[in-house]
């Protein structure tokens, strides 16, 4: 219900009269309290009462029920100067909810109906909860006891308040298909696979090592996450050769998902899947740029004849997506996408639309990285990126939103999740790990390498995220966050994730929580376990994701001893962390230079 159309615009312009001058349609207010207090009805009847007083029937302007008032002839009433077709206004009763079984989804509305200009109130129940505003973490709610006392009171107080059911669902034409996760690989700095690598975040081990190597020796910063074994040797000798490092470690994180996911070792074929209907989309910036080092160092060494044939194909980034296709003969498509530190979150994003939209069923989808390099490291290290706090003490020189963070450390593997249409999944009974419910991407448009300060573009990203979800901001309950530990990057995204998710204190505790004054929501950053791996950063931040929503536990984040104050973030550190049961939406995000900005929205199956 809304103010009635018939309802005049003229502003109201209180006078005093007397009561027997008052006429159906007048705008009154019985005393100079009830004007203040923007409370007013409709004079709907008067009749004679005696030869010194009348009875008048007023009603609500907006709606609601009658009630009598016996008024001697000589009593000052106010009236607003405004005139009521008095025929159009409505009389309602608020009925009682006493035994209403309230559920999510459903609304409540709440008019002022004794306020000529009362506007409607809208309220939606989400985890138990009624909020007058899904997008606005910090809004004002209600509980279930407070809106039945509404419908209770509301007659004798001048409110009409209505409830509106959740809408059965009806069925429609076929939309958009639902994806889910069914299978994890991963090769990072803290191991071989997924279980090493969800151990080591558990654990607060961090796999960042003092690179050994002679080329490695006159840079100022000599550390960085490496994976401990060589690729390499866990694949044929002759396949290996054909590959560059990143895309062994694709090769070997896509195995392990699709594997994860119930498939049959080999591919395609031997798990009885059509491999037009199943696809690869990998992130990368480089890929492995060794390569290129490696042959434009034979050049000069050897000359033409020392350069290896296998250069310029081992050299493209796209090698790690075409690798993975050519290992489990998948031919549907093998994209990649490059777009600096957010490539591998946004090649997640764009295999979940290939599957929403039925180009295919089944796609390996995540990133791969191999770049460290000295050039690449001396790049980093004269931009004054990278943080030279060293190993000392066995401490983590990442150190994600900590007040002594310095900068971030180069890292290398790679992550990839099994994506599939739900009913592809369902049908072949596999396990579910969560949805692939959506995903947001911005640019920030501000500068090469910065990042934007005011955190705007990534806030559109992360707003787009929950949106291409379904969802709203109040179902989030955890961040995956990008924090490569810049200074000005965390404090760019956690402006960011305050100004999406609001301040206030949060929700979750539990051990080794550090919790501020902003947000309200778990956030974690592994950059201090893993180092930052670059276009392959989001994928294994994605695998990561995926286990917190469900196993339902928050990995600490390492390195960050002493929050930085300026960040105002609930950041989880010191201990894992159960997840909060008052949402379903796990985001993950990834942001690189040049501005891009990608979000991953995962949500929990129930």
């Amino acid at each position: 219900m809304s103010n009635s159309s018939e309802m005049p615009k003229t502003p109201i312009q209180p006078h005093a009269v007397t009561a027997g001058e008052v006429v159906p349609g007048d705008l009154v207010a019985l005393s100079q309290e009830e004007v203040e207090r923007q409370q007013w009805c409709v004079v709907m009847h008067t009749l004679p009462e005696s030869p010194g007083t009348i009875r008048v029937t007023l009603r609500p302007p907006l709606g609601g029920i009658d009630r009598e008032a016996v008024l001697a002839r000589e009593q000052q009433v106010v009236v607003a100067g405004r005139r009521v077709d008095e025929a159009a206004v409505p009389a309602v009763s608020s009925p009682r909810l006493d035994a209403v079984r309230f559920r999510d989804g459903d609304r409540v509305t709440r008019l002022r109906a004794v306020d000529p200009e009362g506007v409607e109130v809208t309220y939606e129940r989400r985890w138990g909860v009624w909020h007058r505003d899904l997008d606005d973490r910090t809004g004002e709610t209600v509980s279930d006891d407070v809106v039945r006392g509404w419908a209770a009171d509301a007659d004798r107080a001048g409110y009409v308040v209505r409830h509106h059911s959740r809408p059965a669902r009806e069925p429609s034409w076929a939309g958009p298909r639902r994806v889910v996760v069914t299978g994890l690989g991963a090769m990072t700095p803290l191991g071989v696979g997924v279980d090493e690598l969800w151990r080591g975040l558990l654990d607060g081990r961090h796999g960042i090592r003092e690179l050994e190597g002679e080329e490695f020796q006159e840079l100022p910063v000599r550390v960085a996450g490496v994976v401990p074994v060589d690729p390499a040797m866990l694949l044929p000798r002759a396949a290996a050769r054909r590959m560059n490092r990143a895309a062994q470690f694709a090769v070997l994180a896509a195995r392990e998902a699709w594997g994860d996911a119930g498939f049959a070792t080999g591919g395609t074929r031997e798990s009885g899947l059509d491999p037009e209907r199943v696809g690869v989309s990998l992130g990368a910036i480089l890929g492995d740029a060794s390569v290129l080092v490696g042959g434009d160092r034979k050049l000069r060494d050897k000359g033409p004849r020392g350069v290896s044939p296998l250069t310029t194909p081992m050299t493209v980034p796209s090698q790690a997506a075409s690798q993975v296709s050519l290992d489990l003969h998948i031919t549907g498509e093998a994209r990649t996408v490059t777009s600096a530190c957010a490539s591998g979150t946004e090649a997640i994003g764009e295999a979940i639309d290939r599957i929403r939209y039925g180009r295919v069923d089944v796609a390996l989808a995540g990133g791969a990285e191999a770049v460290i390099t000295p050039a690449i490291m001396a790049s980093f290290a004269s931009m004054r990126a990278l943080s030279d706090l060293g190993l000392d003490g066995g401490a983590t020189p990442s150190r994600p939103f900590a007040k002594d963070r310095a900068g971030f450390v180069n890292g290398e593997g790679a992550g990839v999740l099994v994506l599939e249409a739900e009913e592809h999944a369902r049908a072949r009974g596999a396990r579910i790990y969560c949805e692939a419910a959506g995903w947001g991407l911005s640019a920030d448009a501000h500068h090469m390498a910065a990042p934007d300060p005011s955190g705007s573009g990534v806030a559109l990203a992360l707003r787009r995220a929950v949106r291409d979800a379904g969802g709203h901001v109040v179902d989030v309950v955890h961040v995956n966050a990008h924090a490569t530990a810049t200074v000005e990057g965390d404090l760019a995204e956690a402006g960011a994730l305050r100004a999406v998710l609001g301040e206030g204190e949060g929700r979750g505790g539990g051990a080794g929580s550090s919790a501020s004054a902003g947000g309200g929501v778990p956030v974690t950053a592994l950059k201090g376990n893993l180092g930052h791996l670059q276009g392959a950063a989001g994928g294994v931040e994605a695998v990561a994701a995926v286990l917190t929503l469900h196993n339902r536990l928050v990995p600490p984040t390492l390195g960050c001893a002493e929050l930085d104050e300026e960040i105002g973030l609930d950041v989880v550190t010191g201990a894992p962390r159960t997840l909060p049961a008052d949402g379903d939406l796990v985001l993950s995000n990834s942001f690189g230079f040049g501005g891009h900005n990608a979000v991953l929205a995962l949500r929990r199956v129930a």
